[in-house]
């Protein structure tokens, strides 16, 4: 039977612009008719995969990285191996897996690969180090992704093949990843992220700024620089699900390490902020509430609580009334399309979520061991 695992956030922002269009203005939508703010997925998944990074809170072999610069990436492993001049053996073997390489040494777009598959290319470009210098391309002479992969031995292309297998990263089996020339090793991603929207309409503002020139003269007048930056403060939804046993599928059935990347993910969805324009106005603001609900049936957003928006009440907060739309939406749709068996766990600053439904915590650790011992006994079941 499926597994769904939850996150359900109100969390609001002072003034910001954490994401912005092609104009620097912050990213906005319309929604229930009405223009709401808004941090896309992409926005939050990125700076999610970067403080579990920085937590260290999975194990650096079973991370990803997204970047053009393979090519480098090898070559400096081969390095510490004391392999020099690997440029054309690292790109035959790239070739030899369907990777091509463009004359700046750069693959043609973004990969998303594995800590472990990165490691295999150095360790199949050391194990058949004469091999690929006898059939790799000379400085001068450029080959067609057809004739590199066609040149390499057949037991070379056979091998880099094989390691497009995702690599067990935690990171590439949550968010999945799309190699255009290499379909069959694409990934579906066993986590979704929405874009995260206020719970109420929303304006954009203003700030006019100036500068003044520390070393300007006497005799000068008026600011060194003249400028205005767009942004907005707001109450945000934000939610996310992971089809647990796709997760586990895609760490190739390790159902301990899919463990750590739930524990790993609840921790960061809730700490993580975006950087844009921190500096300008330092929006370091927790959430108020994070519920985590594990459903059997399919999964349920619970956006459309603010399909109405929430009007703001000079007694109480946004976040607040926020919160509690959102738990009689739930209440609502959950009675519909729920089949009474989720289980919610939350934290919650606001005081708005009912005793009665599911278990309180009293910390971010709580919840993630909340997490851990629900999810641990139905995999168990």
């Amino acid at each position: 039977m499926s597994l769904f695992v939850e996150f359900h956030l109100i969390q609001n922002f002072a003034p910001s612009n954490l994401n912005r269009d092609d104009t620097g203005a912050p990213k906005d939508a319309l929604f229930g008719g009405y223009r709401r703010a808004r941090v896309s997925s992409q926005c939050f998944k990125r700076a999610i995969r970067l403080l579990a990074k920085e937590k260290a809170a999975i194990p650096a072999e079973f991370l990803g990285v997204r970047t053009k610069k393979l090519v480098q990436l090898v070559e400096d492993r081969l390095a510490a191996l004391g392999r020099t001049d690997a440029r054309s053996r690292v790109e035959a073997a790239l070739g030899a897996a369907g990777l091509k390489v463009k004359d700046d040494g750069r693959t043609e777009y973004l990969l998303f690969l594995g800590e472990k598959e990165v490691e295999g290319f150095a360790g199949l470009v050391n194990e058949f180090w004469d091999e690929l210098g006898t059939s790799a391309a000379p400085a001068t002479e450029k080959k067609t992704k057809k004739e590199t992969k066609a040149s390499a031995p057949a037991e070379v292309q056979k091998k880099a093949k094989a390691l497009l297998d995702g690599g067990k990263a935690v990171d590439v089996a949550l968010f999945g990843r799309m190699l255009a020339d290499l379909p069959e090793v694409n990934q579906d991603a066993a986590c979704q992220v929405a874009h995260a929207i206020s719970t109420h309409r929303v304006e954009r503002e203003f700030d006019y700024f100036t500068a003044v020139d520390d070393k300007g003269d006497p005799d000068e007048s008026g600011a060194g620089m003249i400028g205005q930056i767009e942004f907005n403060s707001a109450t945000f939804y934000r939610y996310a699900v992971i089809d647990v046993a796709k997760l586990v599928a895609n760490l190739q059935q390790d159902a301990d390490l899919a463990l750590t990347g739930l524990s790993a993910f609840a921790r960061a969805i809730a700490l993580a902020i975006p950087t844009g324009k921190q500096n300008t106005f330092a929006a370091h603001n927790p959430p108020a509430f994070v519920g985590v609900t594990l459903r059997r049936s399919s999964p349920i957003n619970l956006s459309n609580a603010f399909e109405k928006p929430v009007w703001p009440d000079h007694q109480l907060p946004l976040s607040t009334l926020s919160v509690k739309a959102m738990s009689d939406y739930d209440d609502k749709v959950s009675g519909f399309y729920g089949d009474g068996q989720d289980a919610w766990a939350y934290l919650d600053l606001t005081g708005a979520w009912p005793t009665t439904k599911g278990e309180a915590q009293h910390s971010l650790d709580g919840l993630t061991r909340w997490l851990q011992e629900q999810v641990t006994a139905r995999l168990e079941a």
